[in-house]
């Protein structure tokens, strides 16, 4: 079965309550588990991101994320599987998950965008 590109979005902070050397060996324990899975294919690299940002929109730019915390994005990589459901799987040995942080997921879409074909930017109005 062919594979697909997943990105992984690392969202959230970590728990108020974990002591900051257990959370210190689970972020040395994701650096194994991530360059294994580089060695063996199954995940592409990524970055952790800064936490600086612009926001640019229609007539906008000014400083940001506004997101809530639990929303904000640390970080992103790739995994490499068949399915969300084994893209998912591979996700869920992420040693990190334990002290609150949240993955996201989305299948890679290589196609050009299409205002014809329904997409996340699809304004409900036009999904009739």
């Amino acid at each position: 079965m062919p594979t697909n590109d997943y990105l992984v979005l690392s969202r959230g902070q970590w728990d108020d309550d974990a002591r900051p050397q257990d959370v210190q060996a689970a972020i040395d324990a994701f650096y194994v588990w991530y360059e294994r899975g580089l060695a063996e294919g199954r995940l592409k690299p990524g970055s952790r991101l800064e936490p600086g940002a612009r926001v640019v929109g229609k007539g906008l730019v000014s400083d940001g994320p506004f997101a809530e915390t639990k929303e904000w994005i640390g970080g992103f990589w790739f995994i490499v599987a068949e399915t969300l459901e084994q893209a998912a799987a591979i996700a869920a040995g992420n040693p990190c998950l334990q002290y609150g942080l949240t993955l996201e997921i989305r299948q890679l879409d290589g196609s050009r965008a299409d205002v014809s074909v329904r997409s996340n930017e699809t304004p409900p109005a036009w999904r009739r």
